[in-house]
């Protein structure tokens, strides 16, 4: 497997793709939904995954009810969530690894998500990695939400890099229309949605996990000539 093309820097999902947080997003929906009285299902969540809560929220409402009480559903999937994160391990195989390997082929690297600020910084502290993100384009930094292409195109242009040179790493379908869409070259390592051939159709490759991408930028980087 290889690149099209140089890399000069690679953009980044943050849920499902840097933090095993999809998951605990699910149970916790599906957790606060139960003690609400709402019979939410794996297959309503999974088609959220990739857009931001305030079109998540309008979802819900819309596929329950006006009714629905959608704030006390927020409040308890926050406590939920906020409890197992305590517990578990949430940082993705891999992501270690391949962020010393960008270090060492001097790749800007920034994340691109559907998450609100706060969230997006509260995670890379906590592991460490604040100061390993050269920028973060988080919800309310652009103007439409994936999948449009936004999120990335202004991910490029905090790193100052022209988007179709830039990877982006995602595990959503909306992320990779997004990605896509903005010109980048895009690899899906799948979460919680498995690759449809709509989706195979906008990716460079499909691939298992992090250590698969870093293997694919070393074998790409050494395919291009130094200042080719």
């Amino acid at each position: 497997m290889s690149l099209p093309r140089r890399v000069a820097a690679v953009v980044f999902d943050m849920d499902g793709v840097l933090f095993d947080t999809e998951t605990l997003y699910e149970k916790s929906a599906l957790g606060a939904a139960r003690e609400v009285g709402i019979p939410m299902t794996s297959e309503f969540f999974r088609s959220t995954v990739g857009s931001p809560s305030p079109v998540v929220r309008a979802q819900v409402v819309a596929h329950y009810g006006p009714d629905v009480p959608v704030d006390k559903l927020w409040e308890i999937s926050r406590r939920i969530f906020g409890e197992l994160t305590e517990t578990q391990e949430i940082l993705k195989p891999g992501v270690r690894e391949l962020l010393d390997l960008l270090d060492e082929l001097g790749l800007p690297r920034a994340v691109a998500t559907s998450s609100v600020r706060p969230t997006v910084e509260r995670h890379l502290h906590k592991h460490g990695l604040a100061d390993r993100f050269h920028g973060i384009a988080a919800q309310g930094d652009y103007e439409h939400h994936k999948p449009h292409p936004d999120p990335f195109l202004k991910a490029a242009e905090l790193l100052g890099v022209a988007p179709q040179d830039c990877l982006a790493v995602e595990d959503s379908h909306h992320g990779v229309r997004s990605a896509s869409s903005a010109g980048m070259m895009t690899v899906m390592v799948p979460d919680l949605l498995p690759a449809t051939d709509e989706i195979c159709a906008l990716c460079l490759h499909v691939m298992p996990d992090l250590h698969e991408v870093r293997r694919l930028l070393i074998g790409s980087a050494s395919a291009f000539p130094a200042g080719g």
